[in-house]
């Protein structure tokens, strides 16, 4: 595969770092506007370029990874080199019929929407796809590429705002109740890279419990909830504070309507 990723930034790289790691028989090529930030990537062995269309003209499978307000813009000057590639865009927020308006007369392959979360650089991210148009093949290479960088979960667009909050923005909910937990430790006598750790480890030991039992989250919660012992009542607190409701109010904080 010869994959082009217009945009060095957090979420582009961390693709293009992830896709690398995948699929180092493939030619990825990475652009950005200034040389400095490609250095990283040249270290890493994947081409750079400072010329997204010269990128682009080359390529077989077309990400965009810009941020949404320059995401139109890039796009007219990829036109050139957009004929019978797969396009698949990382920019959250932009409805599928305003991105089918951008690309009006352009005859692709396939047009993916993506949400990945920052984990891809490391093959963990959990992707949510939205296919705005494309055939049995396309479907397949944008499942094998998401796949192998994670896990991914094609959706409708609804679903595809959900998956945004959940898994993306949820990685940094889930990072927040990391530090939550570390402070906690502190105050009960931990040394910070103490606390931080074992939060860490717990929060990985719990993933993997539940992904290797294939069991509900509550199931486990009943394993560890003795009756009249300290967890129920450390549950209870937090609920108690409002840490379920808090959870759920973060996730449906953003809407299409709040653009």
């Amino acid at each position: 595969m010869d994959i082009a990723i217009i945009g060095a930034g957090n979420m582009g790289g961390a693709t293009a770092l992830g896709l690398a790691s995948a699929f180092p028989q493939s030619r990825i090529t990475v652009t950005a506007r200034h040389s400095t930030t490609l250095e990283r990537f040249a270290a890493r062995g994947l081409q750079t370029s400072l010329d997204n269309l010269a990128a682009a003209r080359t390529a077989d499978i077309i990400i965009l990874g810009v941020k949404p307000w320059l995401a139109r813009e890039v796009l007219d000057g990829l036109r050139p080199a957009l004929d019978g590639k797969i396009l698949i865009s990382l920019v959250a927020g932009v409805p599928a019929d305003e991105l089918r308006s951008w690309l009006e007369g352009v005859r692709l392959r396939g047009i993916y929407n993506v949400i990945p979360n920052l984990a891809i650089e490391y093959r963990e991210s959990m992707s949510f796809i939205h296919e705005l148009s494309g055939i049995a093949d396309t479907h397949a290479t944008v499942q094998e590429l998401f796949n192998a960088t994670g896990r991914c979960a094609f959706v409708d667009e609804r679903r595809l705002n959900a998956g945004m909050m959940l898994a993306s923005c949820g990685t940094a909910f889930a990072l927040r109740y990391i530090r939550a937990a570390a402070e906690g430790g502190i105050e009960l006598g931990l040394y910070p890279k103490e606390a931080v750790a074992a939060a860490l480890q717990t929060v990985k030991g719990a993933a993997v419990l539940l992904e290797q039992r294939g069991t509900h989250p509550e199931a486990e919660i009943d394993r560890v909830t003795t009756p009249g012992g300290i967890t129920i009542q450390g549950l209870n607190a937090m609920e108690e504070a409002g840490f379920t409701a808090a959870v759920i109010a973060g996730l449906k904080a953003w809407s299409p309507s709040k653009k």
